[in-house]
């Protein structure tokens, strides 16, 4: 005997390597992918564009400013803030599978001297100078969707604008283009109305706490507005991040659009390969890959 293996036994072992090769193995899921992310693949969202909603029973409800999109919107809702405008405030609006507003109860108040009364519609912006990684994918409402600086957007003939995904929040008006001030914001809670994209301004995006604003009663009057007598949660206060203690601010990371790993995430959501797919969609909708936004150190 000098050691070696058998032909026969070769063979077979060949074939059982072979065969292990062959076999597919489970691609990462999304959240693997966003599990295994490395430190560099994150960047921290500014507490400056923050906003934090006390309501009772339960964690605060976080909010991020968009202020490249609807600068002048944001800094009123901002300075709003800063007035105390929204401690107080309550949902007064949930209709399913639609969106959820809130506003300040009773007569109306006069506007914080900071508030611009009639602002521009900022629908849309200049895309020149706004970085824009494509999707990849066809839109039935653009030309082109994609993600511009970490927000889920669209844009065509030079213009670029933020579109109505789940979480995204608006600043409701009237039928003016320019009579939303930022006094009545609402956030989406279904499926994307896109429609709405170009038609008002969007102004930013819950970062936590949506599933608070999403189990809210549906309201029984026209368009999911509350009935005398029905009264929707009430915000307690409203705070500007970057104003509260050191130690209390809340901190959000936000995948960066320009890194690997943010690119991996979006193959692997539209070309689901992982064990429970039978058959890949070779494709994802924007509202579908909204950048993975996790809780910061402290």
């Amino acid at each position: 005997m000098n050691g070696a293996m058998p032909r026969r036994a070769r063979s077979a072992l060949m074939a059982l390597l072979l065969a292990a090769a062959a076999e597919p193995c489970p691609a990462a899921t999304p959240a693997e992918l966003v599990a295994a992310a490395p430190p560099s693949a994150w960047k921290a969202i500014d507490p400056e564009t923050l906003i934090v909603l006390t309501i009772d029973g339960g964690p605060p409800v976080v909010l991020q400013l968009a202020p490249r999109f609807a600068p002048v919107h944001a800094a009123n809702v901002r300075a709003l803030v800063k007035a105390g405008w929204f401690d107080g405030a309550a949902v007064m609006r949930v209709q399913d599978n639609y969106v959820v507003q809130w506003a300040r109860p009773g007569p109306r108040a006069s506007l914080p001297a900071a508030v611009a009364a009639r602002p521009p519609a900022e629908y849309e912006r200049s895309a020149a100078g706004l970085a824009f990684r494509p999707l990849g994918f066809r839109d039935s409402y653009a030309a082109e969707t994609g993600h511009a600086e970490g927000w889920p957007a669209a844009r065509e003939g030079g213009r670029a604008w933020l579109v109505h995904c789940y979480g995204m929040v608006g600043v409701g008006r009237d039928v003016a283009p320019d009579t939303g001030d930022g006094t009545e914001l609402y956030a989406v809670i279904g499926q994307a109305p896109r429609h709405l994209d170009r038609n008002i301004a969007l102004v930013g995006r819950i970062v936590s706490g949506i599933e608070r604003l999403a189990a809210e009663p549906r309201g029984t009057g026209p368009l999911g507005f509350y009935r005398d007598g029905e009264r929707g949660l009430v915000i307690r206060s409203a705070r500007l991040a970057s104003d509260m203690p050191a130690g209390t601010q809340p901190r959000f990371e936000i995948m960066d659009e320009a890194s690997p790993a943010f690119a991996a995430w979006v193959r692997a959501r539209a070309n689901r390969k992982d064990e429970f797919f039978i058959r890949p969609a070779g494709a994802v909708d924007i509202c579908n890959a909204l950048p993975p936004i996790r809780q910061g150190p402290p």
